[in-house]
């Protein structure tokens, strides 16, 4: 390259008349929410109640399932649904049966329905 010459910086690899692929747009936890959903989770491990986890993303919604046992079906599934965002709040928490127990705009306040404290009874 020879002085004087510019080169045109890359922008991310892609030339400018390339669509992403549709794997690109799906919809994903932030770190905030991922950090509230996994403290929950860390809690119930070392109470006993829950073992295992997954995390689906997909086009329209995010799921965060855990399960008792790997080999069963979801005790409870938290949904991230951004489509919902403007009408009962984007996320819930669904229960094994696809009942939804909660729904709402805040993540902490939608999670409270699974974290219930323990109370002594004397």
């Amino acid at each position: 390259m020879s002085e004087g010459e510019s080169v045109e910086p890359l922008r991310g690899g892609l030339d400018p008349g390339v669509s992403l692929p549709a794997a690109h747009h799906q919809v994903s936890f932030t770190r905030a929410e991922l950090r509230l959903i996994l403290d929950l989770y860390g809690r119930k491990v070392v109470a006993g109640e829950w073992r295992d986890y997954a995390i689906d993303f997909t086009r329209d919604r995010a799921v965060f399932s855990v399960f008792r046992r790997s080999s069963e079906v979801p005790l409870y599934r938290i949904v991230k649904d951004p489509s919902l965002t403007r009408r009962q709040g984007a996320y819930s928490v669904v229960s094994a049966t696809g009942l939804i127990l909660k729904r709402g705009h805040e993540l902490d306040r939608v999670l409270r329905v699974i974290d219930k404290p323990v109370r002594l009874v004397s």
